[in-house]
């Protein structure tokens, strides 16, 4: 049974590469690539079934749905994503098509398609681990993913025109989908909180966003994306992307599997595939010094090409439309890509601290509107983090502290907090430049109402590096959390949950000051 297989082999290697601090995505290529040896060398043929191929094509499918949920518009249309996207690809194909026409022989118009293929970045990869690290709403994160999406909507157009296929007529169906949003968002609140919600993301993702795109001649993977965007504002998008978590990323292990398992390669797909490792940094160090034109900081600049900095499954979709003689060289080099990759993104933050005296240099003096340093001149408390704690807190706090001011590191949120008359500016509490440039003479006390814990932590150290004396309060869902939150700094952090318990309580006990009861109002 091959199915007993990939699991026993995925999770053994994942769980090896775990335990060297490696990300588990790396042990599942490692896998893939152990089955197909052993398929080589035994009498046991272990190969990429149907099976495996639609479990792969459903992890993608609901990876870049999930992309799409925190996904804002803000994020693309910018110019440092248009410019810098499309910047790149232009350079990159040019300086690429003739140096593979020259090295390795091969006719223009391979050489050129060769070169598009290469000078895409892994969605899959970038978006995975950006997820992983919390920061898909950082700057830098938006940037990236931004960049991507523009990446893909590029391959789209290669492969109708390689394959010599249009869209349908009913194609354009497609751009009066925003009218459905006002549906969407009432399906989502009828869906509640449990299996009705993923199956909604699933309905979502897989059928009308996949093989509806598909239906009319569109990529699938931009239907699922478009579906997840189109909920992006819908208060309730990051309770459907914790929902599909698990099923994503169940899938999303085929997805790396597959590749691993697509066959060994001979000698001179190994050459490629090293030459293509090689020039890889050459492609981040285009994307950093692109960024940096279009005014982003060193930092910023750096952890989005870090992220860009590998090559593209995409890449192997082009190939498979248009270069099928090449799809397994250009597999190796993804792969390897991969593994090289993400460890070295695991530590991007460490990376940049060390090398960031030689990078800050080249920023330009302009900075990007996103990215001003920020004062707070005589504002006296902070709250950081406008979810529904942050919102609920900022309106309490105002009734009695009119100099109360609050940070999200969402553009989006910041500018509806601001129509609605809140004191909200942007503002990344995990971005330590962020610390850097912060003025804060009047402060005398910080709420951390950010999502996850990652971010309360980094805030409350930062907080008291700056000399910060004042309290610093936070909450949380978990005990051990609210202990890690104290020990950075914070005078206290309180469980939500407990705390919740208490209000309730506190709302029986003052019930006759605050209405009458049922009973007393029948008697009226």
């Amino acid at each position: 049974m091959p199915e007993a297989i990939w699991i026993s082999f995925a999770f053994g290697l994942g769980l090896l590469v775990k335990t060297v601090g490696l990300p588990p995505l790396v042990g599942y290529l490692a896998a893939g690539f152990v089955l197909s040896g052993l398929s080589a060398v035994t009498s046991v043929a272990i190969e990429a079934t149907d099976v495996l191929e639609h479990i792969a094509h459903l992890g993608v499918l609901l990876l870049l749905f999930t992309v799409g949920l925190k996904l804002k518009l803000r994020s693309i249309f910018s110019s440092e994503v248009i410019g810098g996207s499309l910047l790149h690809f232009g350079i990159t194909c040019a300086v690429f098509t003739p140096g593979l026409h020259l090295l390795m022989d091969i006719d223009w118009q391979t050489a050129f398609l060769l070169a598009i293929a290469l000078s895409f970045s892994s969605t899959v990869l970038a978006a995975k681990v950006l997820e992983g690290k919390r920061e898909l709403r950082a700057f830098h994160g938006r940037v990236a993913i931004g960049i991507l999406i523009m990446q893909d909507l590029i391959a789209l157009v290669v492969m109708s025109l390689a394959a010599g296929q249009s869209p349908s007529q009913w194609a354009l169906i497609v751009f009066g989908l925003p009218l459905l949003r006002p549906l969407l968002f009432k399906l989502m609140d009828a869906s509640g909180h449990d299996e009705l919600l993923v199956l909604l993301g699933l309905l979502l993702a897989l059928v009308l966003g996949g093989l509806g795109f598909e239906a009319v001649g569109l990529s699938s993977e931009l239907g699922a994306l478009v579906f997840g965007a189109m909920l992006a504002n819908h208060p309730r998008s990051q309770e459907l992307a914790k929902s599909l978590w698990s099923v994503k990323e169940v899938f999303l292990v085929g997805f790396f599997l597959q590749i691993g398992i697509g066959g060994l390669p001979d000698s001179e797909a190994l050459l490629f595939a090293a030459v293509a490792l090689l020039v890889v940094p050459l492609k981040g160090m285009l994307f950093f010094f692109l960024l940096l034109a279009f005014r982003l900081r060193a930092r910023s600049s750096f952890l989005s090409a870090l992220s860009l900095t590998n090559y593209s499954e995409f890449g192997l979709i082009v190939a498979s439309v248009a270069l099928p003689e090449w799809l397994v060289p250009l597999a190796i080099t993804v792969a390897v890509s991969f593994v090289v990759s993400a460890p070295i993104n695991r530590l991007s933050h460490t990376v940049y601290e060390r090398f960031s005296a030689r990078l800050a240099p080249f920023e330009s003096k302009r900075r990007h509107p996103d990215e001003q340093p920020i004062s707070l001149g005589s504002t006296k408390i902070l709250v950081m983090g406008m979810g529904r704690t942050g919102t609920a807190a900022y309106d309490q706090l105002t009734h009695d502290e009119p100099l109360t001011m609050a940070l999200d590191s969402d553009p989006a949120k910041v500018d509806k907090h601001q129509k609605e008359g809140r004191n909200v500016v942007f503002g990344d509490g995990e971005d330590i430049s962020f610390w850097q440039g912060l003025h804060m003479p009047a402060v005398e006390a910080v709420i951390l109402a950010m999502g996850d814990i990652e971010g309360k932590l980094i805030a409350a150290r930062n907080l008291r590096k700056k000399g910060f004396a004042g309290y610093i309060v936070a909450h949380t869902l978990y005990a051990d959390e609210a202990e890690r939150i104290r020990e950075a700094g914070a005078n206290e952090a309180y469980l939500t949950m407990s705390e919740t318990g208490v209000a309730l309580a506190s709302q029986v006990l003052h019930r006759n000051d605050r209405a009458p009861s049922l009973m007393e109002s029948a008697k009226t």
